[in-house]
């Protein structure tokens, strides 16, 4: 029976997941410590210069080749509408798998620092807030209790909604094959 819960887990979506109990990737952007559901990260990577892409928006920090695919990074203190800070040595790159139906992309979100994984009970995570929050209420699935302390717990689908995104990832592969492009290959 365990594992017929576990196949319908996998196919419901990450906000039906991120209301259970469950893990949460936390990290810290501009002194704020935020989570994310550990279903939804593919790995954490240590920050490499991008490259940048021209008329991206400000939030878009550029793409990186990552295993010979390109993955945008959004730069998510600037995504939250704060101002762009200076990359540290614990600065990182979480590649994150965001989803929109049945889409899929990878993308890279710029932290400052990675803290922990941390394990949240049902019981420990309260609503978003309808007021006083310092971001889109609908970036935010809860509130996370750890230690007395709360975790704004984030929504991957709509912080990285592929609608708003999806542009972002053809851009980017469209400069890289116009890059690779050799005179003369192109024909109409």
């Amino acid at each position: 029976m365990s594992a017929l819960i576990r196949s319908q887990r996998k196919m419901e979506p990450q906000e039906r997941q991120a209301a259970r109990g469950q893990q949460y990737l936390t990290f810290a952007v501009t002194g704020e410590v935020f989570g994310v559901a550990i279903v939804s990260i593919k790995e954490i990577i240590e920050y490499r210069a991008t490259t940048e892409v021209p008329m991206m928006p400000e939030f878009m920090r550029g793409i990186i080749n990552l295993r010979g695919r390109v993955v945008p990074v959004i730069d998510l203190a600037v995504r939250f509408g704060r101002p762009r800070d200076e990359v540290t040595r614990r600065s990182c790159i979480v590649i994150v798998e965001a989803r929109q139906g049945t889409e899929q992309q990878d993308l890279g979100v710029l932290v400052d620092a990675v803290s922990a994984v941390a394990e949240i009970p049902d019981a420990d995570i309260e609503p978003p807030p309808s007021f006083g929050a310092k971001l889109r209420s609908d970036f935010i699935t809860g509130m996370g209790k750890i230690d007395e302390k709360f975790v704004i717990l984030l929504d991957v689908s709509k912080v990285l909604s592929i609608e708003d995104l999806s542009t972002l990832g053809d851009i980017a592969q469209e400069r890289v094959g116009a890059e690779s492009a050799t005179p003369g290959a192109a024909r109409g």
